[in-house]
């Protein structure tokens, strides 16, 4: 477990810094998805697969199990750390008419907003190639990031639903209750400034922190409808309950302005992590193979609601996708791949994250009990996050996370407040998305 989790530890971290990030296409329309036209298609073509090298065993897995499939894999990039491989190799094979992979894997689902799009996408609708049983398979909301204009564009491999983390250990040890609203969240974490000065109930350094938070909070920091209309609102009253609130605990102290993947925090403030809203991949990939933290400690809990909301909501950081090219040869070949690699519980039991598709998902929370790892079963909690997604944040052609590392995370380390500059970070977003041809509201 412990060389699997290490794998899934570069490529989850790098997912992590990349979950938004996309490259800057040009500004293009989407294709009706009822006027695709497969090339013509040739059965006993060989298929090639792009995928990164997490990703690349469970395609060859797929090859020894399926062996009459001429399969061809590449290991790339899988567009990881903010790369842009994918688009860049099919903007060119575009131009030559020819090179195009069959399948590809891509760390970030808001690849979706660049492959989806142009008189011809490279990604093909997969609910043209897959049958309406196996979408239905995948988690309430699951595919939503992958649909534009109504079909889907590409199939969800995991989910990055947003729990909150604690340390059982620690809150037994200092008589704290797990909070379950926001509003108790803030007040836990003034009080623990106050009473263990040094402790800590998260961090706003990270890229992903607006996913965490103003996500979970129903934040119109980008809501696309229509044809490139964009709704960017972060003076909307759900965006600045969550700023006020992580405001109030930064200067309380008990929210760290440090990414939990830089080395002096590793160092320093992880055994002193009490509680961290934050993605399902959290647990094996930061705690345990990051953080090592001890067995028996970590466990997680639903994802806390504004005590005014009638619903919960969480937010969701990163989740891996698989396109099937418009270009292929061998749509069934290639639609058999994808389905097996994100369904079969072969292939997803004991993958390093959440599995988008609910089957494999029950199978894959079986594996993690049986680890021993975490202080309670972890399973309950996911599996009711994972379907309370709010689906108003849209995958878009900009990164959320490069704008705020660049806009609010040099603020914080300054001293100043993120209140303070969300009217910078507003015209961040809005000029980033006028460039890229939305249109805001």
């Amino acid at each position: 477990m412990r060389l699997r989790l290490a794998g899934a530890l570069i490529a989850v971290s790098a997912l992590a810094l990349s979950a938004c990030g996309s490259a800057d296409p040009e500004p293009q329309q989407a294709a009706a998805a009822s006027g695709f036209k497969p090339v013509a298609q040739d059965e006993k073509s060989e298929i090639t697969v792009w995928a990164d090298a997490t990703r690349v065993p469970v395609v060859e897995a797929y090859k020894k199990a399926h062996p009459d499939v001429k399969v061809k894999v590449v290991t790339y990039s899988g567009d990881a750390n903010g790369a842009t491989d994918l688009q860049t190799k099919v903007q060119l094979f575009d131009r030559t008419n020819s090179g195009w992979p069959d399948v590809a894997f891509s760390v970030t689902f808001a690849d979706t907003a660049w492959a989806a799009y142009g008189k011809k996408p490279y990604a093909a609708p997969v609910d043209k190639v897959l049958d309406e049983s196996t979408l239905s398979g995948f988690a309430p909301g699951a595919l939503d990031p992958c649909t534009v204009d109504g079909s889907v564009y590409c199939v969800r491999n995991d989910l990055a639903q947003g729990v909150l983390w604690y340390n059982k250990t620690l809150l037994d040890q200092f008589g704290y209750q797990v909070p379950t609203t926001w509003e108790e969240y803030q007040a836990l974490g003034e009080k623990v400034a106050k009473e263990h000065p040094g402790y800590l109930v998260g961090t706003a350094g990270d890229p992903w922190a607006p996913e965490i938070y103003l996500w979970a909070s129903q934040c119109p920091a980008s809501t696309v409808s229509g044809e490139k209309n964009v709704t960017i609102n972060l003076k909307d009253a759900k965006c600045t309950r969550a700023v006020s609130m992580l405001d109030t605990l930064i200067k309380a102290g008990s929210v760290s302005k440090a990414s939990v993947f830089d080395a002096g925090f590793i160092k320093n403030q992880a055994s002193k992590v009490l509680m961290m809203p934050g993605p399902s991949w959290y647990g094996q990939v930061l705690f345990n193979s990051t953080f090592k933290t001890p067995k028996g400690q970590i466990a997680a809990a639903a994802p806390p609601k504004f005590a005014s909301d009638s619903e919960t909501y969480t937010g969701n950081v990163g989740g891996g996708v698989w396109f099937i090219s418009s270009h292929s040869k061998n749509l069934k070949a290639s639609g058999d791949l994808v389905k097996w690699v994100t369904t079969a519980t072969e292939a997803q039991a004991t993958a390093g994250t959440y599995p988008a598709y609910a089957e494999a998902a029950t199978a894959w929370l079986a594996n993690q009990k049986s680890t021993g790892y975490f202080a309670e079963d972890v399973g309950p909690a996911f599996t009711k996050a994972a379907e309370q997604v709010w689906p108003g944040w849209s995958a878009t052609q900009y990164s959320h996370e490069a704008i705020y590392a660049s806009t609010v995370v040099p603020a914080l380390n300054q001293g100043k407040t993120i209140a303070s500059v969300v009217d910078d970070w507003q015209t961040a977003i809005e000029n980033k998305a006028t460039s890229l041809g939305y249109k805001v509201t």
